[in-house]
């Protein structure tokens, strides 16, 4: 693969696009786990954007994805939940949650930012400002394959292992 030119500085926040590279960045996780996409390059990365700790939809999301774990570390991935939380919060939602898999700790925003996933929310008559729940799939070669933007929990996560298993196939 050819590297990405950069015409300007501001082209390196763009959105990741479907079927190209997505740009490097390094972000920590739980267990002192440094992400950047050439660390896991060869594996397919599941990255999944949830808008908060403890919450119901995003306890009931990563509990489908611990459920299922086992089935994508065979398919060939690793995966991955971002959210704005501070790494204690992580530390604390995966000890409850038992959860095999790291939390991002995306407190600037650099990376919900940088896949698009920050939208204007309505909560209780106020807007504010609140992460859209998304999922992205990035194959081996470090390439976006699949994206699910604002979905709902039921059904997400057997839809992103199916997603995961097809790329196993032809990768």
């Amino acid at each position: 693969a050819t590297p990405r030119r950069r015409r300007n500085r501001t082209e390196y926040f763009m959105t990741p696009a479907l079927n190209k590279p997505i740009p490097e960045f390094e972000a920590l996780a739980t267990s002192g786990v440094k992400f950047t996409p050439q660390a896991y390059a060869g594996k397919i990365v599941v990255l999944y954007f949830y808008p908060k700790d403890n919450t119901p939809g995003c306890t009931t999301e990563a509990m489908q994805f611990r459920d299922h774990y086992k089935e994508f570390v065979k398919a060939g991935a690793v995966l991955f939940g971002v959210s704005r939380d501070n790494m204690t919060s992580h530390e604390r939602f995966k000890q409850s949650l038992e959860l095999p898999f790291d939390l991002i700790a995306d407190t600037e925003e650099k990376l919900c930012h940088m896949f698009g996933v920050v939208k204007n929310k309505i909560m209780y008559g106020k807007k504010v400002k609140g992460i859209e729940r998304s999922t992205f799939l990035i194959d081996g070669t470090g390439v976006l394959r699949a994206e699910w933007r604002g979905l709902t929990v039921a059904g997400h996560v057997d839809e992103v292992l199916k997603a995961v298993k097809a790329i196993k196939k032809t990768g």
